[in-house]
């Protein structure tokens, strides 16, 4: 078991892969799966496309036409964008299994690990690493 803490900038795709895989390679993994789970409700991950950062907006852009911040919500108490940030978690998730080959995670040519900061302020956020395998 690990921990990994990203620091967000406020709205955005993050990308962890990097640090997942050095993670893998401190344990000595070899061939199993890893499962990250992000401690967080108003932030989420995911596996996307890493070569055109116009995917990334554009994805950014429709959870934002999903869960708008006028659209009424009755949970204010953190600010305008915390209930949209919940329910884009909702809409997203907050952990990952992914396959790890030869040490590395298993992932396609054009497709990295991210945390999605839903929220406009900079947060910490905290990830638990468990990997299973030889």
């Amino acid at each position: 078991m690990g921990r990994l803490v990203a620091r967000t900038q406020g709205r955005g795709f993050y990308p962890v892969g990097h640090w997942l895989d050095d993670w893998l390679a401190e344990q000595g993994a070899r061939d199993g799966e890893l499962t990250v789970f992000l401690r967080h409700t108003s932030a989420s991950l995911t596996v996307q496309e890493n070569a055109d950062p116009d995917v990334q907006d554009d994805l950014l852009d429709a959870l934002d036409r999903l869960a708008p911040e006028d659209a009424g919500w009755r949970h204010s108490m953190e600010g305008p964008d915390d209930m949209p940030a919940h329910v884009k978690t909702v809409l997203t998730g907050v952990s990952l299994q992914i396959p790890v080959v030869a040490g590395r995670l298993d992932l396609g040519t054009w497709q990295d690990v991210y945390v999605i900061e839903h929220r406009t302020e900079p947060h910490q956020r905290s990830m638990t690493l468990r990997y299973l395998g030889t």
